[in-house]
């Protein structure tokens, strides 16, 4: 995965109407463009302590910040202001629409820093900001495969291509299931151990079925047939059967694959002609929400054999010399 780099001018030309933003300076083209979902709050460079300054991060100026600007005497405010520049700057945003220092303004356009104002109040635009930085940063991929929302669950089918995961998952819709996206599937990490998949957006949901072409998802069976994105939480791989192949029976071991760095419960299921997969993939959604809830059934029914045994040796002791 590259890194991902964001332009403020990118990042003005899409949040400018959400954050409410307008531009003070001449130019959105910065000397750093914006490479971390982080924000930093500058006021101890002001103060000329430049340790620990993040000058890589965007800038934000509250109303703690200017107030202290403008106690200052015109030679001390335009040095505290150089102090802020004295390091290349992604951008800098003055929020609740704050009267601007106009030094602040002349050394912004002077080092061709973008120098933008919003009228939020700073600490929902620092969470608005950072929510959208966070989800513009998040570890992304795409992944070759048939995302499905089956009983809340989350099941992502994978497999060679042709083996049938565009038929299970429109089967699957027909029985009430939503469909997330087919063919491929963009999936961004939101969190250390959460997967979001979506459809491509120039796919939306829209299928092909072999034999029969594309068909639009949404408009055959209507707008709850769909969903936009799903927590993914169970990888269903599909392969063809073998009789060779050694196939879980039992369900103690649980195999998992990497998904960004996060790890996905998965199941492989051999496919034969007559196998209703469609039926087994909603017992597999409902399996894994009761392993959610602490209900495991592979390892109950193992307990239990153990326990029976355990009973039966005892009562065969007990019954060793009781010939009566």
């Amino acid at each position: 995965m590259q890194k991902k780099v964001l332009s403020v001018k990118e990042f003005f030309e899409a949040k400018n109407d959400v954050f409410a933003l307008e531009t003070l300076g001449d130019s959105l083209e910065g000397p750093l463009p914006i490479i971390a979902p982080d924000i930093h709050r500058p006021g101890l460079a002001l103060t000329g302590f430049m340790q620990n300054f993040l000058n890589e991060r965007i800038q934000i100026l509250g109303e703690t910040e200017i107030l202290y600007l403008n106690t200052r005497n015109s030679g001390e405010r335009r040095r505290d202001i150089e102090n802020l520049f004295s390091m290349p700057l992604v951008c800098i945003i003055v929020t609740r629409q704050l009267e601007v220092p106009e030094d602040l303004v002349a050394l912004a356009t002077k080092r061709g820093v973008p120098l933008l104002r919003t009228s939020m109040f700073t600490t929902p635009f620092i969470h608005e900001l950072t929510k959208y930085l966070d989800e513009v940063f998040a570890p992304s991929d795409v992944v070759h495969g048939t995302f499905v929302d089956v009983y809340g669950v989350g099941l992502l089918f994978t497999g060679r291509s042709g083996i049938g995961k565009s038929e299970i998952a429109l089967d699957l819709v027909e029985r009430g299931h939503r469909l997330v996206g087919d063919d491929t599937v963009e999936v961004i990490r939101k969190a250390d151990d959460i997967i979001i998949g979506r459809g491509q957006e120039h796919l939306q949901h829209f299928m092909e079925i072999r034999g029969i072409g594309i068909i639009n998802v949404q408009e055959l069976f209507g707008i709850r047939a769909i969903r936009v994105q799903k927590r993914l939480e169970v990888e269903v791989h599909l392969e063809q059967w073998d009789s060779k192949t050694h196939w879980e029976r039992e369900g103690l071991t649980e195999r998992h694959t990497t998904i960004l760095g996060v790890e996905i419960p998965q199941i492989v299921l051999p496919l034969y002609p007559g196998k209703n997969i469609t039926v087994i993939s909603e017992v597999i959604a409902m399996n894994h929400m009761l392993k959610v809830y602490g209900i495991n059934a592979a390892e109950r029914f193992n307990r239990m054999l153990i326990d029976q045994m355990e009973s039966d040796r005892q009562t065969r002791h007990y019954l060793r010399y009781d010939t009566e």
